[in-house]
């Protein structure tokens, strides 16, 4: 492993002004110079799962992408108090793929929300879910960030709040230390 790490983020939330795509398109300004954050291969277009069906090639591109990655951040709101569809639905996708990505996989988990839990409720069951597929989750510190329409920008959707930023910040390093230990 090189010293810099490659990380990718997948967004739970397919709209482009979301919170939490905001969320994601901030990461790379705040890592670390030793950590480089890019966005994974969009997911918007796989069909609903189905074991019937070949597995398509947009889903064997997001997987790769998560193959090729030393960690991986998921960045998502929370849709009726669990994780949005779509997304389990690509993470149903992926882990299903041979040689399954996500095995030993190092996660760290975002999110941000208008209601006061910061879309833990998500987090909670993305948890769940990334136990089932052998992946290996990162647990603190948690960015939550709750009350978020008080936290970005009205019009750029930018985060505007100096003690999250700083938050995730401090996940990013402790993330990449983390990932570090994971791959040795």
């Amino acid at each position: 492993m090189s010293n810099s790490l490659n990380i990718v983020t997948i967004c739970g939330s397919l709209r482009k002004n979301s919170y939490n795509a905001s969320l994601a398109r901030l990461l790379p300004s705040l890592a670390p110079s030793d950590m480089t954050i890019t966005a994974a291969p969009g997911y918007a277009s796989f069909p609903h799962f189905n074991q019937d069906l070949p597995v398509p090639a947009d889903v064997m591109v997001l997987a790769d992408a998560v193959r090729a990655a030393d960690g991986v951040i998921i960045v998502s709101p929370e849709y009726g108090w669990t994780i949005p569809g779509a997304l389990k639905n690509a993470l149903d996708w992926i882990s299903k793929t041979k040689d399954q990505p996500f095995k030993d996989k190092p996660i760290a988990l975002q999110s941000a929300s208008v209601g006061p839990l910061g879309a833990s409720r998500m987090q909670y069951h993305m948890r769940q879910t990334l136990a089932a597929i052998d992946a290996l989750v990162f647990i603190k510190p948690e960015v939550q960030i709750a009350f978020a329409k008080d936290k970005f920008d009205a019009e750029t959707v930018a985060l505007k709040d100096q003690p999250s930023i700083d938050l995730i910040k401090q996940q990013l390093e402790a993330f990449g230390t983390f990932v570090r230990r994971v791959k040795l």
